[in-house]
């Protein structure tokens, strides 16, 4: 794209409302590429790490076809043609070397091109829908209300222990979260939004030593960070202070799905690469989610902002725990681990921001 700049040929904007584009596209992108990643866990086909899903490379080589789509599909069709061809390559290419499955390549592939279109939705607010290279999101007729679509990040603060119940952690735990929300106003105080979160908390190790009459030393028990994928839709309330500040309340119910996560035991005399034994694996059942939060958002122009928001959390989560050969063939061991089956409580809030666009 810019050595088509560069060389002269006129596509649909200029350089730097290209360029301002083009990095809100990929900014999106990489917020939604590694959440998801971190959340999901999934084992890449080769074993080497459990971040398979979705693959970054079709991600990005689909985000860079579509700004080329974008930017000079309308001056001859051949454009986007050899972008979306090159980056169909780049997806097939991931599988073939054994780095990524199938849906991981179409999900990359989804996520740029809607990331494109998101990094093209708020740019168009800074120019107020002013020019030919409108996002099909910002061809959306608004009412005068305060609908909106944003982009958020934010840190989360873990209000309860969350695998209390099945004592593998002591400690109230940290994360982030990442993700897409929305709401569309029937008048200028009520309207029904809806918000998809992607969230990960780093569980840290617990300490314990093992005692049958032999010294086996101290053991961690490491359990892999507990990542969830939410989505709810409820009632939002807005209050403008004046053309500059606004106040929004939400209270929204909906579903939360946990990543399946491993547990180790790791110590100097264990015999196994990096000293862990896996002893354990944890699946979180489907739960019920609801959330509440207030938000202020400051307007850059009518079309769009910037929002701290805090929301609070709850999710009530059933963890069947399926241990190991090794661990079951050990009465000791069995009997220490035995929790197959623990509720939790999932609290924690949010404090972030988020990049609010108004249609």
């Amino acid at each position: 794209m810019y050595g088509l700049k560069l060389g002269g040929v006129k596509g649909r904007n200029n350089i730097g409302r290209a360029t301002l584009s083009y990095g809100a596209s990929l900014a999106i992108m990489a917020i939604l590429v590694n959440s998801i990643k971190y959340t999901a866990k999934v084992e890449r086909p080769d074993g080497s790490k459990n971040n398979s899903f979705p693959s970054g490379h079709a991600a990005m080589a689909f985000t860079n076809a579509s700004f080329l789509h974008k930017e000079y599909g309308m001056v001859n069709p051949a454009y986007s043609i050899a972008g979306y061809g090159s980056a169909t390559i780049t997806g097939l290419g991931r599988n073939l070397n054994n780095r990524h499955w199938v849906p991981d390549i179409l999900a990359g592939a989804g996520i740029g091109i809607i990331s494109t279109e998101l990094g093209y939705f708020f740019i168009d607010k800074i120019y107020k829908n002013k020019g030919d290279n409108l996002s099909l999101l910002s061809r959306i007729q608004g009412n005068d209300y305060p609908s909106f679509l944003s982009l958020k990040m934010g840190t989360a603060l873990g209000t309860t222990n969350f695998l209390k119940e099945s004592e593998l952690d002591d400690k109230k735990q940290t994360g982030f979260e990442g993700g897409l929300e929305g709401a569309y106003f029937f008048s200028k105080k009520w309207g029904v939004g809806a918000d998809i979160t992607f969230s990960s908390f780093p569980i840290k190790s617990q300490r314990i030593t093992f005692d049958d009459g032999q010294d086996f030393g101290d053991h961690e028990i490491k359990t892999q960070s507990m990542g969830f994928l939410a989505a709810g839709i409820g009632p939002y309330f807005s209050h403008e202070f004046s053309d500059k500040w606004q106040l929004m309340l939400k209270l929204t119910g909906g579903y939360s799905a946990t990543a399946s996560g491993k547990v180790f035991v790791k110590g100097n005399e264990i015999d196994a690469p990096n000293h862990e034994l896996q002893i354990a694996r944890y699946k979180p059942k489907p739960a019920f989610r609801w959330n509440t939060g207030a938000s202020i958002t400051y307007k850059f122009n009518p079309g769009l902002g910037l929002t701290f928001y805090t929301d609070y959390n709850q999710i009530n989560s059933t963890i069947r725990y399926h241990f190991s050969d090794e661990i079951k063939e050990s009465a000791e061991l069995d009997q220490e681990l035995n929790n197959l089956i623990a509720k939790e409580k999932i609290n924690y809030v949010t404090l972030g921001l988020r990049l609010t666009a108004y249609f």
